[in-house]
């Protein structure tokens, strides 16, 4: 037995192991449970009782020396592959300058809209751009043939639908809606973001824009309050020094109706 164990201990020593299909072989011939020190251990039982201890260490020692084997020959395989594979990071490459992205022109006149109007006591209000027919011209007193119904205006998505046609919101009015239905007065906000017109595209119209429109709904509001809103806000947006004119207009879905010139902040309006 003590015989075997040695033969068996020279011949794990003298296998050379040089990929991986070798170690699963080398496993297979004497490390698994039918293998050659499984059957040695199997044995054991038919050894004299004086000498089992001893012939037992042996056979563990010898259990130990394949066991290293395999570790060692893991290790070996690990390192050539890292070796193949190189460092993830050339640390010998000069570093690379990160960009960040600059903000969107239509982004920051929004934020800058936004900033003024906050810091006048208005909060800001959003609601969906798929917004129902109900919200977008019913609420707002646009009957069946007003002329801002035109198809050719809107972008309906579904007609006839059980809770109303959907279209993709004409104007932020439809927020203003919302916010009166669920608030109480007094009432100051203002209603930022996205509408769809169905316009030619060209150089000075598209079919999706920004907007903002602004609610105040208070005792003793008057127009006085408007223009003087509106005055405040362009002067923080286009400088102290540009003239503004109030002039009146006419819209068919306001009445009355004005609209605000401001001269030009680049040529003074020359």
């Amino acid at each position: 037995m003590e015989t075997q164990i040695q033969q068996l201990q020279q011949e794990i020593e003298a296998y050379h192991i040089r990929n991986a299909g070798e170690l699963e072989s080398f496993k297979l011939e004497f490390t698994v449970r039918k293998g050659k020190i499984a059957a040695l251990f199997g044995q054991l039982k038919s050894v004299d009782s004086a000498d089992r201890p001893r012939i037992g260490q042996l056979l563990n020692a010898l259990k130990q020396v394949a066991e290293k084997k395999i570790e060692e020959a893991e290790n070996s395989f690990g390192q050539k592959e890292e070796a193949v594979a190189g460092p993830s990071i050339d640390l010998s490459l000069p570093g690379r300058r990160s960009f960040c992205g600059s903000e969107h022109p239509a982004q920051k006149v929004l934020g800058d809209m936004k900033r003024i109007f906050t810091a006048m006591g208005f909060s800001i209000a959003t609601g969906p751009e798929l917004e129902l027919d109900e919200y977008n011209f019913d609420r707002l007193n646009f009957p069946p043939n007003h002329p801002a119904r035109d198809m050719q205006d809107t972008f309906f998505i579904t007609r006839g639908a059980e809770e109303g046609d959907v279209l993709l919101r004409t104007h932020t009015s439809p927020v203003q809606v919302r916010v009166m239905l669920d608030e109480k007065p007094p009432i100051r906000v203002i209603c930022p973001g996205k509408v769809y017109r169905n316009e030619a595209i060209s150089a000075r119209s598209y079919c999706v824009f920004h907007q903002l429109e602004g609610l105040y709904i208070d005792k003793n509001v008057s127009f006085a309050d408007l223009k003087a809103t509106i005055y405040s806000f362009a002067r923080q947006m286009f400088g102290s020094d540009g003239k503004l004119r109030f002039r009146p207009s006419f819209f068919p879905f306001t009445e009355p109706s004005a609209e605000v010139d401001v001269t030009c902040y680049l040529c003074g309006g020359k």
